[in-house]
């Protein structure tokens, strides 16, 4: 297992629709080892392959301590209600969005050993499926909603740690990136 580098937004890759896997071989089932063990590195509750630079239909996550990890996946049926959630993304890191997403979808795929499962996430697991589902057709959550946020972590007063949630837009997040590629300090 190794550690991957998170691609962050500007990078193409990411805009892209990621390729179905026609078979899982040892190949992927390496590459799922690696998601987990960067989306672990990097604190993350799910990493899609784009996400480190490979166009597959590949994405991992864990959540209440399981683990899942899932080839192809294809929503079969989303719940009517909705629910808003805030949102962060390994590669656009320090900003969050308010995202609505279906409470509960229905989720064919295969697992890393090539075997069909059916999955009926809700919650908090329906959302971090749908967010990866999305990298794999190349959107991102500042496609998602108008509603973004710089996440600020300051120490006030006392000491203590606290987080501020500045407003900001999509133009202002793809400006800041453009200028950390090309080294400016943001």
């Amino acid at each position: 297992m190794a550690v991957r580098k998170v691609i962050l937004l500007g990078n193409p890759i990411l805009r892209r629709k990621a390729q179905p896997v026609d078979k899982v071989t040892k190949s992927e089932q390496q590459l799922i080892d690696d998601l987990l063990e960067t989306m672990d590195a990097h604190e993350g509750v799910g990493l899609a392959a784009p996400q480190v630079g490979v166009p597959k239909r590949v994405f991992v996550a864990c959540w209440e301590d399981e683990i899942y990890a899932l080839v192809n996946p294809k929503v079969e049926r989303r719940s009517e209600e909705t629910v808003e959630g805030m949102e962060g993304c390994l590669s656009i890191p320090g900003v969050q969005g308010n995202i609505t997403r279906h409470g509960q979808i229905r989720i064919r795929a295969l697992d890393r050993n090539g075997n069909p499962v059916v999955l009926q996430p809700e919650g908090w697991l329906a959302r971090i499926f749908q967010h990866e589902m999305d990298h794999l057709e190349g959107v991102l959550i500042i496609d998602r909603t108008d509603e973004l946020y710089w996440v600020v972590s300051e120490e006030d007063e006392r000491g203590r740690e606290k987080t501020r949630f500045i407003p900001t837009t999509k133009t202002a997040v793809v400006a800041a990136f453009q200028k950390r590629k090309k080294g400016v300090k943001v």
